[in-house]
């Protein structure tokens, strides 16, 4: 049975969560059953895995697991934003960050060979779901916070995962500290973390954009104007300078003042960074399938 319909394949997508070449093959192997499909699709799944471990997967989403003073964010990476936002890739990232966090698991290698229910390892779970899906799913990055004090995680949409901690304050600060991290991502947290090269070269830039009347003042308050400015700027790429997301009349240091905390560790991830992604026309994928 070659004439298999364009609604039948988009559903076995829907239900498998696999590629879409994969389910226009499943349902020519299976005559149209979408029951016998499905099982094919099962049944194949592995083989395939292995081809698909060169594939660039630079979607996904970051699930975000907390308990008892410790919390984990990881990247799980897909191929498409499709798969990304289905619900049985939302469970499976959600249950690997839970694994990565029962088994006190930090960095990335340490992650994949973590326990996971029905699988020797998250890594052969992540194996399990590209057979399954049909696209590669690869676990990328894993972070891991540890705190006596106020602890929060905060994810964006799946898209933007953060880990706050703190010393003084409250849970409740932390939660809106991370919701400022991941709406600004301010690149330091404090003056002291902004590297020198990068005020000497902002000190350059503010002097040349200087006219000569302002270059022609006197030492003292030639100084007074530069401080300013880099001021301005230092203030602009650290966390606690930056205006609060939550009460923008106040910045996120005066917020930590006003209950005594301090910023112990701050953690943004954010998919598919560092990744070259490859522009996919999505249209063009489905009339290619339809086509054979």
């Amino acid at each position: 049975m070659s004439n298999i319909s364009a609604q039948l394949v988009k559903e076995l997508r829907e239900r498998s969560g696999a590629g879409m070449m994969e389910c226009k093959k499943a349902l020519v192997e299976n005559n149209g059953d979408i029951d016998a499909a499905m099982e094919w699709l099962r049944k194949t799944g592995m083989v395939k895995a292995e081809k698909k471990a060169d594939r660039i997967a630079a979607e996904g989403r970051i699930a975000a697991a907390q308990a008892d003073g410790k919390a984990v964010l990881v990247e799980v990476n897909s191929e498409t934003d499709f798969v990304a936002k289905a619900p049985n890739f939302i469970e499976f990232t959600n249950a690997v960050a839970e694994a990565a966090l029962k088994a006190s698991a930090g960095d990335i290698d340490a992650v994949k060979t973590a326990a996971f229910p029905g699988a020797a390892s998250i890594e052969e779970a992540a194996k399990a779901q590209t057979a399954t899906i049909g696209e590669k799913i690869e676990v990328r990055r894993a972070a891991r916070v540890e705190n006596d004090g106020p602890l929060a995680t905060y994810s964006h949409g799946g898209k933007i995962g953060v880990i706050v901690a703190l010393k003084g304050g409250s849970d409740e600060l932390a939660k809106g500290i991370a919701m400022h991290v991941a709406a600004m991502n301010p690149p330091y947290v404090k003056a002291e973390d902004v590297p020198a090269d990068f005020i000497a070269k902002e000190k350059e830039i503010a002097l040349a954009a200087m006219s000569d009347k302002e270059k022609n003042k006197p030492a003292d308050i030639l100084e007074k104007i530069v401080s300013g400015k880099i001021n301005k700027i230092v203030s602009e790429v650290t966390l606690v300078g930056q205006p609060y997301v939550l009460d923008t009349n106040v910045t996120v240091g005066d917020a930590l003042k006003k209950e005594g905390a301090d910023v112990v560790s701050v953690v943004r991830l954010a998919v598919g960074e560092g990744i070259e992604k490859v522009q996919e026309d999505y249209l063009a994928e489905v009339a290619k399938a339809m086509q054979g």
